[in-house]
Formats: C-alpha cells, structure tokens, sequence
C-alpha cells in the first residue's frame, strides 16, 4: 500500500507522463538530498507515509520513528486545540493548497518557525491519494525579522517620544511625509495638517526671497549635511530661533529618497548669549568710564592746583590796579581762568570727584523752578513740553548740579534738531529688581526716572557707547566741549544713580536719568542764597600754619592770608609742619592740602595737630573734592574747600571757622 501511495504521488509531483521505474528511483534520491526542507507525505487521513532527510534534520525524528504517525504531533498544543491541522488538510483538499507560517515542534520539545505548504494528491479520476507537506525552518529568519522590526519600533519610540527637537523627514523635493511630537510641540503643526506640505513654510519671508530652503537641501546633497542658525516662522507666526541639520538619505542603489530634518529650537540660548554678551559690554564700558574718570580726576586735580595760582594773583592785582587798560586785562585773564575753572569741574564731574552738596529735593519743584531757562534754551524752533505728575517721591541731590544736568541734555537734544522739533520732559517712578540693578552696577529698589526726549537726528549705536566720554562730540569744531554729557553722568552716578541712552538714527534719542527714590520728604529747595560779597577778616585774624607742598601754590596761599591780616607760617609737608606744631609759637589755624609726599596726608595731619594743639582750627583744601578723600578725621572744628578757591572763598571759610569757635 505505502509503495503503490508512494508511487502514486511522487509521479503526480514529478511529471505529468507516466514514469518509467528509474525515474521514481531518481525522484526518491533527490526527495532524499534535499536537507533544508521537510519534505514527506500524508495519507488522506493525515498519517505520516514518508520521510526525507530534511524533515529528519530540523523535526529530530528518524524515519522509523515517526512513519506512520499523525502529523498533528508536529503542532503546538495551542494549535491542535484549535483543530488546525484537521483544517489545514480540508483547505487544501478543498481549494487545492494550504499554505501558512506558524510555530511547529521538535522531537525535543522545542519550537521553531516554519513555513508549511500542503498540496493533495490526487490519482487519475481525482480520487484524494494524499498530501504533500513541505516544511521550512524560518527560524532565523524571523529573528532577523522580528529583531529589525523591533528596532524600527524602538526607533519610532524613541523619535516619537523626542519632544525637545522637531525630527521628520522630507521627500527629494522637500515635502514633508512624516512628523514627530518635538516637531508639532515646536513648530505649532499637528500631522495631518503638515504632512504633504513644502518644509518652506517654516522659513521666513525675507529667508525664502533668498531661496534659502531650495540651497539649504542643495547644499546637503553636495556636502552630506546642511547645518545653520537662523530665525523659523511657527504655525501662529511667532518666530524662533532655530539650530537646523538637514542630512540626506539614500537606498541600496546611491539613490535619493529624502532628506532627514533636526529641527531645536534654541530661542532661550540665543536670549541668554546675548544678555550676557550685553553685560560683557555694559561692563566693559564701565570699567572704560572708570578709567577715563580716573585719568581725568588727576589731571583736573592738577589743574586746579594751577588755576588756584592764576585766579589768586589775579585777585591780588585786581587790588592794586590802577589803570583802565590794567583793569581790562586783568578781568580778561580771569574771565578765561573761570572758563577753565568751569571745564575742571566739568571733568571732577565726570570722575565722579566734584564736591556735592546733596539735600532732599522734591524734582518737580525743581523742575518747575527752572522751567524758564530751560525754554529759553530750548530756542524758538524747539517745542518743550512738561507733563509733570502731580506727586513723586523726593531725591538726595545737588539742586545747582542736577540743574546743571538737566540743562546740558537739554541743550544736546535742541543741538539735535537744527531743523526744529519737540522735546519732553517726563518724571516718574521705578522699581529696578535685582537682576536689572546688577546690570546697572546700583542697588535695587525705587528710582526716580527723569526722560528726556527729542525727535532729533539720533545716534549710530556705536556713537551712543560712547556719548557720556568726556571730549567726545559729534558737533562741529568750536560748537562744543564734549564735557556736557560726561558732567551729567558724573553728576548721576555720583549721586547713586544710572544714566541709559536709548537712540537711533533718525528716530531722536531718549535719555533716562534714575536717581534713588527717598519718600515723601521735606522740600529743601529753598535754601537760603549766600552772600553775595564776602568781606575781609580784619588784621586781628591770628597766625595761620600753610602746609602744601607746590612752591606756587604755597606762595599764593602766603599772599592771600597775609592780605586777610593773618601772621603766616609755612612748611612744605607734614613733618615740617609737626615740627612748627611742636614749637611754642602760638598757631590759630592750619591750613593744609590733603594729597602731599613723604606719607602723611592733610587729614593724619589734621589729627596730629589737634592731638598737639586741641584749640587749633583746620582748614583742608584739595583739588579732589571731599567724598573722593578719606574720610577719617573730619570731625568738628575741621573745614574743607576746593581748588582752586578765591580769596572770598577762603575768607568766608575762616570766618565759618571763626563763628564756630
């Protein structure tokens, strides 16, 4: 029987003609060879009738094992519950194949995959012989298979799960086919809306008249990668700054398929270099400011030194003139010496080294004040306009200074509208935080903010960096210092504040002047006015110790005292002047410069004199002013005045000291 099935069914698979007897041997040997594939057949019921090679290999049984039993044992117990191979043997009687991929069993118990196809067998008159069942073992295959597709899966997992970069991919042309959550998270788009879509759409305006998308994924083609900053235009709009690698993706073949697209939106970062690349500058341009101040504070000191011998013997022949053109020149010399007077000044109010004398003051009443001449300097081309508040928080300032401060941006703004214009005053108040003040270089809290305004030509960037250095101008020669604006940021800074420029060509500048807010404070502005004449000492004055080390000076000084009836004794420095101290001689005053050689300054000098004569009155002089020295030992009794000074000055300050005895 097994030999006639045999017969029947190998000459149905091999040919269609009738086989000779060597023809089936042949067959049977190459059945036989065959050892990737199980190849054996069914009786119609499903009982095993033959066995090749193969299906001994990877199944583990040997043909005399396994003839003549079901081939259901072959089958996971989850399939036979399911009578699978009842009906894989009906499906292929029925529709003349049976073909599927499932898990089979070995002799040992352990599962491999297998690709199964069972044909019938049929004689003649189409009478079911049997079955013929070809097995594969896939097994590794399907590792290959499920391991790639795990990868893919991860892969997706892992490009989907990224929300920090927009990662998609484009066709050749730049269509956009697929869209990760980063993407729609960044770019505003949800999948089905951008899938489709030119990546173009995510570029600027002014970016796509450049043909930037088109170069960027020609660029990519050519060198194997495009990468670039620039701004990216999102679903609403907005703008964002963006760091963009486009790489190209081939197949097998070198071709073209499409590009992949990393998109980061890195707005924060860019924000963060350039604040700190803002600071860089702020500080550098402080740290320029205060060099310049302490190259400019020495030399007016110097200066001051020399004018303090002009203006003093001036005075002294002013005394003894006894002619017109005597007189005329005189007065002609010194109208140039307070020229240079004023321009020293102007440069210890850049330094941040003038001598204040700060009060509470209410700033719209000072404002208010001097309203007048701020019109008046305006011209009649220039429209001021001062909308005050109706109340604001009073200031520690100078009030001549801050005048003076006010005038100076007033007089630059109307220099910058030659044509005409408007300019604005306004008052109000802020409060700097930690971060702004830190920028500013002052402490955080309440300011008062005074801006003024023009519609002028403005200022390049690069001329506003440096508007407040002293000599610096933009204004024809002969039509300007360049110390306006330096003496108002002295006189800002000095005072505790912060000066900003904010400019552009042709759009006008705003200045912004912060000064510490002090509260609802008492008006000091209605100081009392000084003399206006000061009258000499009588020659009953004393005797006045003078200690400067200037030859010059200290002859000036000499003259001056000893005109104001004084009894004069000098010394070139503090040692020498202990030494007189220690004589028995009777001394009133010392008057003493502060900055002097060999050590001892003007103030130790004060405190040893006191020590040695405690009824002794001191007077300081110094072309510093007085809160740029140190302070240690100006307690009462002690006087300070500033070079260069005049005879009136001096004497005013003796007999303060005088009255105070």
């Amino acid at each position: 029987m097994r030999e006639e099935f045999l017969s029947k069914g190998f000459s149905m698979i091999a040919v269609q003609a009738r086989p000779t007897a060597q023809d089936k041997d042949r067959f049977q040997l190459l059945v036989d060879a065959v050892t990737d594939y199980a190849i054996f057949m069914l009786d119609p019921n499903g009982i095993i009738a033959s066995w090749n090679s193969g299906a001994q290999r990877f199944k583990g049984y040997l043909e005399s094992e396994i003839l003549g039993e079901h081939f259901s044992r072959f089958y996971t117990d989850e399939d036979r519950a399911t009578g699978l191979p009842q009906r894989a043997l009906e499906t292929a009687a029925r529709e003349g194949k049976f073909e599927i991929e499932g898990w089979r069993v070995r002799k040992d118990g352990t599962h491999f995959w297998a690709h199964v196809v069972i044909d019938p067998i049929r004689d003649g008159h189409g009478n079911l012989l049997g079955y013929a069942k070809i097995t594969r073992d896939l097994t590794e295959r399907r590792k290959a298979e499920e391991a790639l597709r795990e990868s893919e899966r991860r892969f997706r997992l892992l490009v989907q799960g990224v929300t920090d970069y927009a990662i998609y991919m484009l066709d050749p042309e730049g269509y956009v086919s697929n869209w990760n959550p980063g993407a729609q998270r960044i770019k505003g788009y949800d999948e089905d809306e951008i899938r489709g879509q030119h990546f173009s759409r995510f570029y600027t305006d002014e970016d796509r008249a450049t043909n930037l998308p088109r170069r960027a994924l020609e660029i990519a083609k050519r060198e194997g990668k495009f990468e670039a900053e620039g701004w990216r235009v999102r679903k609403d709009g907005t703008r964002f700054w963006a760091s963009v690698v486009i790489d190209p993706i081939y197949d097998d073949q070198k071709k073209l398929i499409g590009f992949a697209k990393i998109t980061r939106d890195i707005t924060e970062r860019r924000n963060a270099q350039e604040a700190l690349a803002q600071a860089q500058a702020a500080l550098f341009q402080s740290q320029k400011m205060e060099t310049i101040g302490q190259l400019t504070g020495g030399i007016a000191h110097d200066f001051n030194n020399l004018l303090t011998i002009i203006v003093n013997n001036l005075d002294l022949l002013t005394r003894h003139a006894t002619g017109a053109r005597e007189t005329r020149l005189i007065e002609s010399a010194q109208r140039a010496a307070e020229r240079g007077a004023k321009l020293t000044q102007q440069l210890l109010a850049f330094s941040r080294r003038q001598p204040l004398q700060p009060a509470l003051h209410n700033p719209i009443t000072l404002i208010e004040g001097f309203e007048t001449v701020l019109r008046r300097a305006c011209g009649e081309t220039v429209g001021l306009t001062l909308p005050l508040p109706a109340r604001i928080s009073t200031i520690n300032v100078d009030a001549a200074q801050f005048e003076a401060a006010l005038l100076n941006l007033v007089v630059n703004a109307r220099d910058a509208m030659p044509e005409g214009g408007e300019l604005t005053i306004t008052l109000g108040e802020v409060a700097v935080d930690e971060k702004r003040a830190a920028t500013m270089n002052i402490p955080a809290g309440p300011y008062v903010s005074l801006a003024v305004r023009d519609t002028g030509v403005g200022m390049s960037k690069e001329i506003a960096m440096r508007a407040f250095e002293p000599f610096f101008t933009t204004k024809e020669v002969g039509k300007g210092t360049g110390l306006g604006l330096s003496q108002v940021y002295g006189f800002i800074t000095q005072s505790g504040g912060h000066i900003e420029v904010s400019s552009e060509p042709g759009k006008g500048t705003t200045i912004i002047m912060l000064l510490p807010a002090q509260g609802d404070g008492p008006d000091a502005s209605g100081e009392e006015d000084s003399a206006d004449a000061v009258r000499p000492i009588r020659d009953t004055a004393g005797t006045v110790l003078i200690v400067e080390d200037e030859p010059a000076v200290l002859e000036v000084a000499t003259e001056i005292f000893d005109s104001l009836g004084y009894d004069v004794l000098t010394a070139c420095d503090a040692t020498e002047a202990i030494a007189v101290l220690e004589q028995d001689a009777p001394i009133h005053v010392l008057f003493s410069d502060v900055i002097m050689p060999n050590g001892m300054n003007g103030v130790e000098l004060s405190r040893r004199a006191r020590q040695l004569r405690p009824g002794i009155k001191v007077l300081l002089a110094s072309g510093y002013p007085m809160s740029a020295l140190p302070s240690e030992g100006f307690e009462e009794g002690i006087s300070f005045i500033s070079k260069p000074y005049r005879w009136t000055e001096l004497a005013d300050k003796l007999r303060a000291l005088r009255v105070g005895s």
